[in-house]
């Protein structure tokens, strides 16, 4: 259904420094129907809402600043919302859900930093497999340990990848560990093939993978189906010394179970950038583990991505007012 018949200025709320930024573009993307910027205060409505990056800034999905708070506080007051479109790939705060629930359409930038995120995650995998962890450490102590003396690090040709997710973060992973010479297996949320040439697997038949996994690779959304996806019986599954990157949500995983498992050193090792508490708490012990790279949540930031959200957004805001169907709608 098309809005641009409306005689009433479209309200876009929005943040201070989106509206400096990209103010100008959006009001161009909005001259058919005319437009006026809204600010996330007490009692403000709105027709709908840009969640750029700076709204977020450090607040995390279990930790919310105030000035986050104060922009899904104007969110939640608006009445008249009916379209948000959210920086991030994925919409599972509890804030977006609660407005999908009462009707708001919810679109993500998915794609926009696909290929960022699958650069730190191919960096983490790449770190373990070099064993960087090891010779880091060696480097703070001084020590001049080669890898010939403590066994020699595995060829990557001939290993598998089983890569959780196929969408860009996914497809862009795959397509380089390919180069790499890695077989892959993928699990998605169908079991039709993905291409042609690459074995597939629905979600709940992940256990039918697990035990040829050198290597697996989460980069898939947070949704019913893959919540605890990875339990302690799917741990369990991986081949002795297996190895996990998680660049999806830290809530696929059982924490406990994925502590325990690489204490006992049946996983070879981690790189996780996402965690089922964020910030991960001061005596977790994943800060601490020799065969662990934690980072905090950073695997998406780089400074192109600001660029590219904007794009989306004022793409999507053009689909909005013609009535056509939004990009990355959150189904």
């Amino acid at each position: 259904m098309s809005h641009a018949h409306a005689a009433a200025p479209l309200r876009i709320l929005l943040s201070d420094a989106a509206r400096q930024g990209a103010g100008s573009a959006i009001a161009a993307a909005a001259v058919s129907r005319g437009h006026a910027f809204v600010a996330p205060q007490a009692g403000v409505d709105a027709d709908i809402a840009f969640v750029s990056r700076d709204v977020t800034g450090l607040s995390t999905k279990h930790a919310v600043l105030p000035e986050t708070q104060a922009f899904y506080d104007a969110m939640r007051g608006a009445h008249s919302l009916r379209w948000v479109h959210v920086h991030s790939a994925g919409a599972d705060r509890s804030v977006y859900l609660e407005l999908r629930a009462r009707g708001v359409a919810i679109s993500t930038s998915s794609g926009a930093n696909a290929a960022v995120v699958a650069q730190t995650a191919l960096a983490g995998l790449l770190a373990l497999a070099r064993r960087f962890p090891q010779l880091m450490r060696a480097q703070r102590d001084r020590s001049w340990a080669p890898l010939i003396g403590t066994g020699l690090p595995r060829d990557l040709a001939g290993q598998t990848a089983v890569i959780v997710g196929w969408g860009p973060i996914g497809r862009h992973i795959a397509a380089v560990l390919r180069l790499l010479g890695l077989r892959l297996i993928v699990v998605r949320s169908r079991s039709d093939a993905a291409a042609a040439d690459i074995e597939t697997r629905a979600f709940e038949e992940i256990h039918r993978a697990l035990a040829r996994a050198d290597w697996l690779v989460l980069a898939c959304p947070l949704t019913d189906r893959t919540r605890g996806l990875i339990d302690a019986r799917a741990l369990a599954s991986l081949p002795h010394g297996a190895h996990l990157v998680n660049v999806a949500r830290g809530e696929l995983v059982d924490e406990p179970a994925l502590v325990e498992a690489l204490d006992e050193g049946r996983l070879g090792g981690a790189f996780l950038d996402v965690f089922a508490r964020e910030p991960l708490p001061p005596d977790s012990p994943l800060w601490q583990l020799d065969n662990v790279i934690a980072t905090p949540h950073s695997a998406g930031f780089s400074d192109g991505n600001e660029a590219r959200v904007t794009e989306l957004f004022i793409d999507n805001l053009r689909r909005w007012l013609a009535g056509e169907a939004l990009r990355n709608l959150v189904a």
